[in-house]
Parts: structure tokens; sequence; C-alpha cells
């Protein structure tokens, strides 16, 4: 009995989380109330109709994992191909746009670190007596070096990463969301 109560319950939440966004509240209620009664008669034995979207295809499966391993080498450029390509598919579209997403975040955040490496470099160097430019680096570069190698460093190894766990996640046919990015992703009311 609990495991009935269990899967209705997960499968109530799911739909519910799919068809929420742009819903009035008045739909929304009317919707829970209609879920809650296709599983009281589906503990007494009567078929309900599926709510879960069909899963996707080998081909889907195959392009969304293509989406997350080609932003490890092409950067925003493999992905973007692939969202332009696949527009019939919501499966591979939510893929890779979050690849998409995640490699213009990351590339954002690049060119903020490397305009203040270059700013203070620049700044210091402005700043610098005359006749003073033989002594060394400026101060700016043992600031900033450390941060945009870091930086650099740091985001290849988890684009690495999440190009590797969520292209085989997708490869399994998940639609599995990104840490911070992937909910924004998510498809919205049949678009």
């Amino acid at each position: 009995m609990w495991d009935c109560c269990f899967i209705a319950y997960h499968q109530l939440r799911r739909t519910i989380g799919e068809l929420e966004w742009g819903l009035s509240p008045k739909q929304i209620h009317s919707l829970k109330q209609g879920m809650i009664q296709q599983n009281s008669e589906e503990s007494m034995g009567t078929q309900p109709t599926p709510v879960a979207p069909a899963p996707p295809t080998q081909d889907e499966c195959t392009m969304a994992f293509l989406a997350h391993l080609l932003q490890v080498f092409t950067g925003f450029i493999g992905p973007l191909i692939i969202f332009c390509v696949k527009q019939d598919s919501r499966f591979v579209k939510f893929h890779a746009l979050q690849s998409l997403v995640w490699q213009l975040c990351y590339m954002a955040l690049f060119f903020c670190v490397m305009i203040g490496f270059f700013f203070s470099i620049f700044t210091s160097l402005a700043h610098l007596p005359p006749g003073s430019h033989g002594q060394g680096p400026p101060p700016g570069f043992f600031v900033f070096f450390p941060v945009f190698w870091l930086l650099a460093m740091g985001g290849w190894i988890v684009n690495v990463i999440l190009g590797v766990v969520y292209g085989i996640r997708a490869k399994r046919g998940e639609w599995a969301a990104y840490p911070i990015i992937g909910n924004m992703c998510l498809p919205k009311n049949g678009s």
C-alpha cells in the first residue's frame, strides 16, 4: 500500500513540476485534484493515461551527448551548432542550451578577470617613477596572474568534468541539469 502511495506522490510531483509554469492558480488546483483522483483510480486497478514525456530517441541521446562533449574541445561553438541544428527536439535543446550557457558564463568570467589583470598591469606601469622601468614586473602582476591562472586551469577542469559526467547522463536519456544554471534551461510549457 505504501509503495502505491509513494509512486503516486512522485508521479504527481513530477507532473505538477513539469506543467506548473504559466498556469493560473485555479488551473493548478484543478490539475492537482485531477491527478489525485487519477492516482486513487490507479490504486483501484484502472489503467491511467501516461503523463511522462516520451523517452528520447537514440539519435537525441547521441546529439545531447555530443553537445556536452564538444564543449570541452570547442568551447561554445559545438553546443551552439547542435542547438541551432536540433530545434525540433526538446531533449537536445535542453542539453545543448545548458552547455552553451555554461560556456558563456565561463567565458564572461574569464574575460572579466583578464580585463582586471591588464588594468592592474597598466595602472602599475603608469604610476612608476620615470627611469625605474628595469626593477621587475609591476605589483599587479603578482596579484592577478595567480588568479588568472587558477581560473583558467580550474575552469578547464570543471569544463571536462561537466562535459563527461553530464554527457554520460545525456547518453542514458536523463534530463540531468547542471547544478546552478540547469534549472533555468528547462523547457517550459511545451516550448
